[in-house]
């Protein structure tokens, strides 16, 4: 293999070609789209000052919230550095609109690290179930995609929110384009208009032309260390859309009365907004790395998703590879060909909010900056590893050559 691998590259490097067109289109609209709205808030370098305290006053955290609505299409938006995680800002937006004796429908089953915020795997002080919020989870298709009539029928009188997972997360399944989504939000809207719509769009921003808000979701949230922090944001969350349901997990985040008006910014502001500017680009070539990636794994016999020529409403490729040593070995490999931590031997362990243990390869500037190129799978069946990110498509050749030298050594060693 290693005397055929470089004429292997170059075959899917041709292969891949026009689907790399395909992505610097989408990235060229979502470029015009972040220009035009840093222009029509007339972004200014005082805007990058930052505060302290209690943040009164800040004119560069406002006008960053006004830029990401525009963005992303909605009335409202919260960027916030106290958002810890992706994690954290869904958070805010369902204990923000859920109420004792509300239900809340998920389309599929939720990310890992949701469970237990819902309240659906352990005993979890504080979780949505455990202060009277009604759960009920609508399985998916076959195909791994929403099933609209189990949907509908799973709504009622109590449902106050519906919960849609954009990325596949650990799941073996596609992620949901924006063309299904706002079709799946307009069966909801039209039947149940009393219905909120939250989307948890980590890893998907700026993978179309559109975003969930721009198609009916009444809130968005993700983290400004995956896509829309452009591999600059050193920590962060947003949570977007109308207007009340903002407000009301702006109060979640802060408290009652003081919601969007407090906040310190201390010197990020700088890289939130030089992020967001960067992002469609950094996206793309995460895209394209993907690809890439995808492409040349199918070659050499291991089963993919998404496929290298199909739609991508993410930056998450998935690769089967059956044990766990190959698993371990795939990680180790990308941790190799790391800018930091390249030494480090990635190996499973319990984190915070996962019911198995999980391995991550992570040599990231920003830690688990998933923007950047990292691989990480829990540690049960079917064995797969999920690779995203790459600020460039080039350290994605080298991350994935990494990796399979590591797996053909592990081969050789059997």
């Amino acid at each position: 293999m290693k005397n055929r691998l470089p004429a292997l590259v170059d075959e899917v490097e041709r292969e891949i070609a026009e689907v790399y067109r395909r992505i610097e289109a989408v990235a060229l609209a979502n470029h015009r789209k972040v220009l035009d709205a840093f222009h029509a808030y007339r972004v200014s370098e005082f805007h990058f000052r930052g505060s302290t305290g209690y943040g009164y006053g800040d004119a560069g955290r406002e006008v960053l919230d006004r830029v990401f609505a525009r963005v992303f299409g909605t009335e409202l938006a919260l960027v916030r550095v106290q958002i810890v995680s992706g994690t954290h800002a869904l958070a805010l937006a369902l204990f923000g609109l859920c109420r004792p004796g509300d239900e809340l429908v998920a389309v599929g089953k939720p990310y890992d690290t949701l469970e237990q915020v819902i309240g659906i795997r352990g005993r979890v002080p504080g979780s949505l179930t455990g202060l009277g919020v009604k759960y009920r989870q609508v399985a998916l298709g076959a195909d791994g995609k929403p099933d609209p009539a189990a949907l509908l029928a799973a709504l009622g009188p109590k449902t106050r929110v519906v919960l849609v997972q954009r990325s596949g997360g650990y799941a073996w399944r596609p992620a949901l384009d924006l063309e299904t989504m706002a079709r799946l939000i307009g069966l909801v809207k039209a039947r149940f208009p009393h219905v909120r719509v939250v989307v948890d769009n980590c890893y998907g921003e700026f993978t179309e032309t559109r975003e969930p808000g721009e198609v009916g979701a009444d809130l968005v949230c993700g983290s400004l260390i995956k896509n829309p922090g452009g591999g600059l944001a050193p920590t962060g969350g947003y949570v977007a859309g109308c207007a009340e349901c903002v407000e009301l997990a702006a109060a979640r985040l802060t408290a009652p009365g003081l919601g969007r008006e407090v906040g310190a910014t201390l010197n990020s502001l700088r890289l939130l907004y030089q992020g967001l500017y960067l992002a469609p680009h950094f996206v793309a070539e995460a895209l394209k790395g993907a690809v890439f990636a995808a492409r040349l794994l199918e070659r050499l016999g291991y089963q993919v998703l998404p496929g290298y020529a199909d739609r991508r409403s993410d930056i998450i490729q998935a690769v089967r590879l059956g044990t766990p040593e190959r698993v371990l070995a795939f990680c180790r490999g990308i941790q190799k060909a790391s800018p930091v931590d390249a030494h480090a031997y990635p190996e499973p362990v319990p984190l915070p909010g996962y019911g198995d243990g999980v391995v991550m390869a992570a040599g990231t500037f920003v830690q688990g900056a998933s923007l950047e190129l990292t691989a990480d799978a829990p540690m049960r069946n079917p064995f797969a590893v999920f690779l995203q990110g790459g600020l460039s498509r080039e350290y994605v050749k080298l991350g994935v050559l990494s990796a399979i030298r590591e797996l053909e050594e592990l081969d050789r060693d059997k």
